[in-house]
């Protein structure tokens, strides 16, 4: 029961610390995700992430996705919206796996949580502007209907090894554009992910699941968002090109020790 009464009071003071941040700062897309910037700063490197120590500032955390909870997107710029729903989809992410740990461990992977007949991305969990939400609501419903941008896929991060990494820093509105591209293309030539051998682009399963999303195909998407050196190399081949989808790695993008 106290236990219980200080969860609930904890909550409460995030709330009130919340408001206060939105009516100190009218809330400015500038101050909103700076919190979630210091905890990726402090807990992701090169893409692997500290599961342990983001459990160690849970609150902080807290705090961060109880502003989220608070804050209306219709009261910021298109740019500023999508930075809040990527930014919105990756903590929530975060707290998913930070809220299955067992015996001080977080899950091998992100496909072990949920029932027999539910998957993690179905859990309706999330609070965005007072509205709960699971995963699939927030990428599908939300981010690929509202902004018609593929380069989302490259951001939007499901604690997995073959994701797209998640980045030290939270999407900002006003370099939401040269964020994407730099994760889109890092995503796209890194061999781990991607490559080239022979006559075939072996590709992520990404494009295979959002197809419609990349309606010229892989191989066009490659061209308009690699490097000239990487384009040349697939210019060479373009006409004998063939798209093969690699196998997608489920474990955890950070330890499980």
């Amino acid at each position: 029961m106290v236990t219980e009464w200080a969860r609930k009071l904890v909550h409460i003071a995030n709330l009130v610390w919340a408001v206060l941040v939105i009516t100190s700062t009218s809330a400015s897309a500038a101050s909103l995700h700076s919190s979630w910037t210091e905890l990726l700063s402090n807990h992701v490197k090169d893409g692997v992430v500290d599961y342990r120590a983001f459990k160690d500032n849970e609150e902080q955390l807290q705090r961060y996705l109880d502003l989220l909870a608070i804050t209306d997107p219709e009261q910021l710029s298109e740019a500023d919206q999508l930075a809040y729903y990527i930014n919105g989809y990756n903590s929530y992410t975060v707290k998913l796996i930070l809220d299955n740990f067992k015996d001080g461990k977080p899950p091998s992977s992100i496909r072990r949580i949920g029932g027999l007949f539910s998957n993690p991305w179905k859990i309706s969990f999330a609070v965005l502007d007072g509205k709960t939400y699971s995963l699939d609501n927030i990428e599908h419903d939300i981010i690929r209907v509202r902004f018609s941008e593929p380069r989302i896929h490259f951001a939007v991060n499901c604690a997995s090894k073959s994701c797209p990494i998640l980045i030290s820093e939270a999407y900002e509105g006003a370099t939401i554009d040269a964020q994407l591209e730099k994760s889109t293309r890092e995503f796209l030539e890194n061999p781990a992910h991607n490559y080239l051998d022979g006559e075939a682009l072996h590709v992520s399963a990404i494009f295979k699941w959002y197809k419609e999303d990349f309606n010229d195909g892989p191989l066009s998407f490659f061209l308009a968002h690699t490097s000239p050196a990487y384009q040349q190399s697939l210019r060479n081949k373009a006409e004998q090109i063939r798209i093969k989808y690699l196998d997608y790695d489920w474990s955890l993008n950070g330890s499980t020790n």
